[in-house]
């Protein structure tokens, strides 16, 4: 029998084979699947299955060794829905238990690990639960819908010693890696000014819709858990949710956590020195959406910025994309997104820097459950991608954007006391208040 190590770097080859190679037949791939040892086998369970949830599953499945084993949704048709799916893709041989209620779910003894792929409001809540419960977690972004949650995350994380990784995928293609190599090196010169942007075309303002009967095969009730009691309206249930503050924190939150992070990563930072925001609904000032359409927040750090700037409805973005992070440095800028990289030359440049653009070759999402995988076997808890602390850390930059903009003030941060200078500030705004019975754990 190979070793430990000797497996987990077969079964890296194997995966990336699988992943990046149409000549690794699905034949092929599953008498790979049934040669691993039960040792080395993972049990997973998804919370959440309507959205990234599910694609976390399909990713899930990718990876040899890993077995999905139970789902959990508070809506029946979307359990429905996936069983099917499951069924379509031959998996109706395997035993795949559904629960209403998550705590079920965690109660089980065949579950290694867990999918959290609900709304952001239950994300704290279930990965502390989980890791209480000892499993390891792959928890979606933004890991917490507040402050306060983030740092009991990293303490449940710390506490119970589990393998917690937040779905930032990007942090697991290569392009992103290499693009961030060269803001190392010191090419582009000194960057004063990080831009990072999303705008979305495809995104448009929510028509008001009013309020009517909660759809069949839905707990609503579970669905709000600590959210405040309201009447059921669609544009605050499936995908829209992300636009109202009892459940998100709109794109700043939702897109703004995957850039933000490598502005953060580029730079070699955490904690900005001050945050100034400035938006609102100005694409359809009646919309229903409460989180703002356009936004610009500041971030103040020692000798540079970071500019986060976000539009609904408009898709003509910096440098004519629609998302991106640009280093701008006094050689050359380099430009940065999900489909590749480049770099600008600065014209009154000497030394050349230019780079012609390097197009994505990878598949993150994949990679990024290869990872989590991986990491899980090794116990090497070093190896991981995007670990809970980095989850953390973006969760809460894209946390102080929101509030500053909510609050109408410009706050500044205490690195030290992880807090806002402001006490006004945090008091109001560091936590979120839990409703109907709910509490956030002590960890």
């Amino acid at each position: 029998m190979p070793s430990r190590r000797n497996f987990i770097r077969q079964t890296a080859l194997a995966s990336g084979a699988t992943l990046l190679s149409p000549a690794f037949s699905s034949s092929a791939f599953a008498n790979w699947k049934k040669s691993i040892a039960p040792s080395d086998q993972i049990n997973i369970a998804a919370i959440g299955i309507n959205g990234m949830g599910w694609s976390n599953v399909t990713a899930a499945l990718k990876v040899p060794g890993v077995n999905l084993v139970g789902l959990c949704d508070v809506d029946s048709t979307v359990l429905d829905k996936r069983m099917g799916e499951l069924k379509k893709n031959n998996q109706e041989g395997k035993i795949i238990k559904n629960h209403g209620d998550y705590r079920e779910l965690l109660d089980r003894k065949d579950v290694d690990a867990v999918i959290i792929g609900t709304p952001d409001h239950w994300h704290a809540l279930q990965m502390i639960h989980a890791c209480e419960a000892g499993k390891h977690v792959y928890v979606e972004k933004p890991v917490g819908n507040s402050i306060a949650e983030c740092r009991a995350m990293v303490k449940a994380q710390m506490r119970y010693n589990k393998v917690v990784q937040a779905g930032q995928w990007q942090r697991s293609q290569q392009h992103f890696t290499d693009a961030i190599n060269f803001v190392h090196s010191g090419q582009l010169g000194n960057i004063r000014t990080v831009k990072v942007w999303c705008y979305l075309d495809w995104k448009q303002p929510l028509d008001k819709k009013a309020d009517g009967p909660v759809p069949p095969g839905v707990d609503y009730t579970r669905w709000l858990g600590p959210a405040p009691k309201r009447a059921f309206n669609p544009n605050r249930f499936h995908f829209t949710f992300r636009w109202f503050w009892d459940y998100a924190g709109g794109l700043m939150t939702d897109w703004g956590v995957h850039l933000l992070d490598y502005a953060l990563m580029g730079m070699k930072v955490t904690n900005p020195k001050s945050i100034v925001s400035v938006g609102g609904k100005f694409a359809k000032p009646d919309s229903a959406d409460e989180t703002p359409d356009t936004l610009m927040v500041l971030y103040e750090f020692e000798n540079f910025n970071i500019v986060w700037d976000h539009a609904i409805g408009i898709g003509n973005g910096n440098y004519g994309k629609d998302h991106g992070i640009a280093f701008i440095g006094t050689n050359g800028t380099l430009v940065l997104n999900r489909k590749g990289w480049e770099v600008i030359e600065e014209k009154k440049n000497a030394q050349k820097v230019a780079k012609e653009f390097v197009a994505a070759s990878d598949v993150g999402l994949d990679k990024h459950w290869v990872n989590f995988a991986q990491v899980i076997r090794s116990e090497n808890l070093s190896d991981l991608r995007c670990p809970i602390q980095a989850g953390s850390d973006i969760a809460c930059l894209s946390q102080m954007g929101n509030i500053a903009y909510r609050s109408g003030q410009k706050l500044h941060w205490d690195a030290g006391k992880q807090a806002f200078k402001e006490e006004a500030i945090n008091r109001e705004y560091l936590s979120k208040v839990y409703y109907n019975g709910y509490q956030l754990p002590k960890v």
